[in-house]
Order: C-alpha cells, then structure tokens, then sequence
C-alpha cells in the first residue's frame, strides 16, 4: 500500500510537471521565431530590385540606412548618430557612429555611405530611387571617417525620411555585389541561409553594437501564398506570426482563439488597378476614366477584404500629409463607364488581359473586378502569375491592366517617369513634382502635393481602389510584433517572448 501510494504521488507530480513545463517546441523558441510572408523576393539586394518583399526580410535586421523609420513613422538616428540641415535645406551633415563593423568584420565608415550612395546614382543603377533621391545628391563630402556631408541639388522636405528607407542602405564596397543572394550589413541580424521556394533564415550578428538588447538569436521567413494555408501553419504552430496576414476571411476565428492575438492596422499601400497607358485603347483617357467608373471599390473591399480598406481617389493615403480625398471625382457609375467608351470610339467588347500576382487583394479582387469591367463591356481575361514573373512581365510594361499594392510611402514621385511600368508621360506633372521638390515652404509643398494627386486623378493614369490594411496575427507570448507599416520592414531586434 505505501509502495502504490508513493508511486501514485510520483505519478500525479510528474504529470503536474508536465502540464506546467513548456513544450520542447515552446523551449526552442525562447529565443527564436517563425514569421509568415506572402511572397518570396526575388533576391535580398533593395539598392537594386523593386520588391517590398525583400524589405520585409533584409531591412532593419540585416541591411541599415543613416535613418530609422519607426513603426509609428517617427524618424530615429541609425547608422547616423545625429545630423543638421542648412537653413536653405541643401546641405545635410551626418554624423556616424562609430565603432560599427559589418558582418564580415569589415569597418564601417564615411567611405561606405559616399560608395553606396554613388552606386546608387551610377549610369545604369536600377535603385528605385535613383531619380527620386540619389540623382538629386549634387555632392557626397566624406571629411573624415565619420563624417558625410550630402549637398542637394533641389531642397528635399523628405530627405531624412528617405535616407530611412531600404533603397538607401548602406554596403560594403568588397561584398556589394553579392547582396541579393548573400547580404552583408550593420545590422542586428547575419544572413545564414535561403532555402528557395522556402524560407529565409537570419541569425544574431554577437558583434552588434547593442547585442545585449537583442532576445531572438535566429529567426526564419516561411513564404506562404495561399491563404489557407497561412491560416493552417498558423494553427498548427509551424509559424509563430504573420505580420502581413493575407486571409481577412479567418481574422474572427484567431480573435476568438486565446491563444493567439490579432492587430488590424494600416500601410501606406495605395491598392491600384494598374492600367498601360502606352497602349491603345488604354491610351485615351476616356476609356481609363470608364475603368474606374466600372469599378465599384465598396465591392471589391467587401468582396477581397472582408470590408477592410479606406477608397482612394489618387495615389496616396489619408495617412500623409498632404492627402487629399478624390475618391468623389469619378465614382462608380456603369452608364457613365458605357458612355465614355462610346464617346473613345471604342467598339465592345473590349478585350484585355487582367494580370493578377498571388496577393488575396489581387486574386479574389482581380475576379470581382473582372466582372465589373465586363457588365460595361470590357472583357478582362484574367491570368494569374507568380510574383517573379509579374516582376518580369507588367513590372517591365508587358501588360494590359494589373492589380497591384504600391507599399513604399510617398511614392507619387513614380508618376514624374515617363519610364516607369505604367507608361505615364505629362509634362504637367513633371512641372509640378520639379516646383515640389525645390520647394522648402511646407504649405508651398502641401498645395503642390495637392495638385499632383488632383492632376494624376484627372488623367486617370490608373483605376486607384483602396489603402491596402495589415492584419498581424501572431501566437499571444509574442511581443513587439509591427502592425502597421509605414514602410514595409519587421523589426526583428523589437521581438521578444
């Protein structure tokens, strides 16, 4: 009896144990973390390739500009220590700091932000911001090694701003070229493997210069497209967040799950039905004016978004400064859409060709769209395409109309090139962007911002839908977690169980 008795104690002990011990999994990631994301990049070099996806990963954690831009859009001292500006807001001083290394123990220095920034402005760059920001750099001044001294050629309010964002990060002359398969940075995070079609896994960089206030020493991307099975990974544990949730239709199962917390926030995503305006019969402004009259948004937000999202009436979002509400300027209207397409001389049905890349909002609201368009007689065939082949396809000008979230902020500058993919050449706009830029007085830059977004809505360049929302889902014990993007980044030094 006392032999059973001391046997039925153990037993009930360790099963009491066992109920308040962790799991092996939970134990493992103290100090790691899973996160979800919709699409694999292309490479993990921002200096070079579009994709926001690549700042999702890279930017932050591994690759670091002068600058850091917050999740609240506040902007901090980085790789800058401390800056001034010239009263006329063409010279910028930074100040470095010091003691920096990369990852491969290279020094970091003055040298690293003038080669960067050349590289970045050089004939042949395909630095998204190379017209935008670095062409407008007249002078790179390096003093001494911890010092840069940047002279403008036209005042630019959003500078310092700019210089946080991942087309300016800055690299290490010796490993710059390999950065889109093996990035080398300042930051917080090393590369340590890609597994492609996969995941990508960063590891803690131990001589970081605040390494002590990092918890996590690996985190790994697992890139899942399909909705539902973001929702099972999540679920079964195989990830422990999704900062950019991609199934709105699950959002109440996980909000009524204790074990999970749920945070609805904002991007500065301007959710547009990109149209080409190069070819014909998209190149009248009529038939571009019918598109968006055919489209209702209302629909498409209830529809691919479970109701979430804000319409939008040009390219930016309520969010910015100097937003203003066209959404009242071509609304909804099929009889208008079907009598704008008679007035262009345009025989229906009109058939066209609507690109989808694997994002829900262009999936499920591309064949909302398509439907639309179709009731005034545009007949939209869709054709669905993997995210590197969209980047070699429409991004390139291959394409009739695409559905597509513009997720870098401030990003009207896009419509001042005749280049870009969209095809968009108004000399009237470039007028205005060029006053913009030289512009210091922040009311004169409010007015001008005011009527580029006015001057692009009348040319209807493209059908502007809605500001693309952020769902971050993530298992309850995670802090730190970014539920809105100003830009598209995940703070990984910020995460902690």
């Amino acid at each position: 009896m006392k032999l059973k008795s001391v046997l039925a104690g153990l037993v009930a002990a360790g099963l009491a144990l066992a109920l308040a011990a962790p799991s092996a999994e939970a134990q493992s990631r103290r100090d790691s973390v899973v996160l979800g994301m919709v699409l694999e990049p292309p490479g993990l070099d921002p200096t070079t390739a579009p994709a926001a996806a690549i700042g999702e990963i890279v930017h932050l954690n591994v690759l670091e500009g002068l600058t850091k831009i917050n999740r609240d859009g506040s902007i901090t001292p980085l790789l800058a220590e401390s800056w001034t500006v010239d009263p006329d807001g063409k010279l910028y001083t930074f100040k470095l700091r010091k003691g920096v290394k990369f990852h491969d123990g290279e020094d970091f220095d003055a040298s690293d932000v003038k080669f960067s920034f050349e590289r970045a402005k050089a004939d042949g760059s395909t630095n998204k911001a190379k017209k935008s920001v670095f062409d407008n750099i007249a002078r790179i001044d390096t003093p001494d090694p911890h010092t840069v001294i940047l002279v403008l050629n036209n005042a630019d309010g959003n500078f310092l701003f700019r210089m946080g964002e991942n087309p300016a990060v800055i690299l290490d002359p010796k490993t710059a070229a390999g950065t889109a398969t093996r990035p080398i940075g300042t930051g917080p995070f090393k590369f340590d493997d890609w597994k492609k079609g996969s995941s990508v896994t960063l590891v803690k960089f131990d001589g970081y210069r605040n390494a002590a206030s990092v918890k996590m020493r690996r985190a790994t991307f697992r890139f899942i497209n399909d909705p539902a099975a973001q929702v099972a990974a999540l679920l079964a544990g195989d990830i422990d967040g999704m900062p950019r949730f991609g199934a709105p239709q699950s959002l109440k199962q996980f909000q009524s799950d204790r074990r999970f917390t749920v945070e609805i926030g904002a991007t500065t995503g301007e959710t547009i039905v990109a149209i080409n305006n190069r070819k014909p019969p998209l190149n009248d402004v009529r038939v571009r004016k019918a598109i968006q009259a055919a489209i209702d948004r209302k629909a498409v937000m209830d529809g691919a978004m479970e109701g979430f999202g804000t319409p939008i009436g040009s390219h930016m979002v309520p969010s910015e400064a100097g937003y203003v509400d066209l959404t009242g300027l071509n609304p909804y209207n099929p009889d208008r859409a079907r009598a704008l397409l008679r007035e262009a001389g345009v025989t229906t049905p009109l058939n066209v060709t609507l690109t989808l890349p694997p994002p829900q909002y262009a999936r499920k609201g591309g064949e909302i769209v398509a439907a639309q368009l179709a009731k005034v007689g545009i007949n939209a065939k869709i054709e669905n395409v993997e995210w590197a082949q969209w980047l070699s396809g429409p991004f390139k000008g291959n394409f009739d109309l695409t559905i597509i979230s513009h997720v870098e902020p401030l990003d009207i500058d896009r419509y001042a090139d005749p280049n870009y993919y969209w095809g968009y050449d108004s000399k009237a706009f470039q007028a205005l962007f060029a006053r913009y830029n030289s512009a210091t007085n922040p009311q004169e830059r409010l007015k001008l911002l005011g009527d580029m977004q006015r001057q692009i809505a009348n040319d209807q360049v493209n059908a502007f839908m809605f500001v693309l929302p952020q769902w971050a889902v993530a298992r309850k014990p995670l802090k730190g977690l970014w539920s809105s993007s100003p830009i598209f980044a995940n703070d990984l030094a910020a995460l902690s169980w």
